[in-house]
């Protein structure tokens, strides 16, 4: 064997050793966390999701009237894409706390993501029908609308109420480009 294919065979030897270390520490991460740990809601690897939706449906089996339970559980099923199950323990916050606004937007944007477009309005204007404020259910009514629906005149309402209460967010900027994009669609065009 001769200089070069020696180096080439030593180089493979410490990039596969590496890799397979590499690949080892990655999938053991986590492991050795203690199960009480906190974490943060809306953050973490998967490993983290499934700790804390495991912790969840145990204290909701054994408390089902813990509001803030269902709370995390529907916002960690939302975050790891699950809309069906976000959707049941959202109802379940729902069940005990009937006028949150937050709940019933996150709620909705599940019941938007399976393609319940109709539901998903419903939780919107009730959502801003308990806190006419409320910015989250005012952007999402005004996407159903004119990205779903394709009706971006319905959609107008909702996003002008928006930019009364918040004209300079970056979601104010998309909403604002939105309209102008829209408003070109739907101008007449001249030949």
């Amino acid at each position: 064997m001769n200089k070069e294919s020696s180096l080439i065979a030593v180089v493979a030897l410490i990039v596969g050793l590496l890799g397979g270390y590499l690949i080892f520490s990655i999938s053991n991460a986590g492991k050795a966390q203690q199960p009480n740990a906190a974490i943060p809601s809306g953050a973490g690897s998967p490993t983290d999701y499934t700790q804390r939706i495991a912790q969840a449906e145990k204290v909701v089996a054994q408390d089902p009237k813990n509001l803030n339970a269902w709370i995390s559980l529907g916002n960690d099923y939302f975050d790891t894409e699950q809309s069906q199950k976000a959707i049941n323990a959202y109802g379940k916050a729902l069940e005990i706390e009937p006028n949150n606004p937050n709940v019933l937007t996150d709620q909705g944007v599940m019941f938007r993501k399976v393609g319940w477009y109709d539901k998903a309005l419903i939780n919107f204007e009730k959502a801003n029908k308990i806190d006419p404020n409320h910015l989250q259910s005012l952007f999402n009514a005004g996407i159903v609308y004119a990205v779903d629906l394709k009706q971006p005149e319905k959609a107008t309402p909702y996003w002008n109420r928006y930019l009364k209460l918040d004209s300079n967010s970056p979601t104010a900027i998309q909403i604002k480009s939105m309209m102008e994009q829209s408003g070109k669609a739907m101008a007449p065009s001249m030949k």
